[in-house]
């Protein structure tokens, strides 16, 4: 999910903080807060992917619910080609190889894998359709608007300090 506050605004909002005096702190601080704002989303997308049903077998290695669960993250960019605020799934580190994880058990067809590692007997293995969609559907007006909130107090901070500075 990506929360769309504007790439651009965010991206002006990080350059503005980069030229003030504390411009470090405001750009903790902000960052901060818009973790702070999708931390609760985070938690409950993890929480729906270790609730999804296993018909696992026992085997070796870490369990593909928890390994997806602990590779969801919310992440705060202000420059670059992913500018913004997002939760995703990390593919990289998947358990046996299966990378793509948090896609297919999101779909609604499912994958085809191999039995036991046998090349000629192949099962479709299916997720639960939508449990990460319907999460992020479910949170994202509320938290684009706590996030637009958040960069125009922001913002509104940077004005104030330049305009004390300028009229002194």
């Amino acid at each position: 999910m990506s929360v769309s506050v504007q790439a651009d605004a965010l991206a002006a909002l990080g350059r503005a903080m980069k030229a003030e005096a504390d411009g470090k702190a405001l750009r903790k601080d902000l960052t901060k807060e818009l973790k702070g704002i999708i931390s609760p989303i985070v938690s409950e997308a993890r929480g729906a992917a270790t609730g999804m049903p296993s018909a696992g077998l026992e085997h070796d290695g870490e369990p593909l619910r928890s390994a997806i669960a602990r590779r969801i993250v919310g992440e705060v960019r202000y420059s670059g080609r992913a500018t913004g605020v997002r939760i995703k799934a990390k593919r990289k580190g998947m358990p046996r190889g299966f990378e793509h994880a948090p896609k297919r058990t999101n779909a609604r067809g499912g994958w085809r894998r191999p039995v036991y590692g046998n090349k000629e007997v192949w099962v479709t293995q299916v997720g639960v359709p939508d449990w990460f969609d319907d999460v992020m559907r479910d949170q994202r007006p509320d938290a684009q608007a706590k996030c637009l909130a958040a960069m125009e107090d922001t913002a509104r901070r940077i004005k104030l300090r330049v305009q004390t500075r300028g009229g002194g």
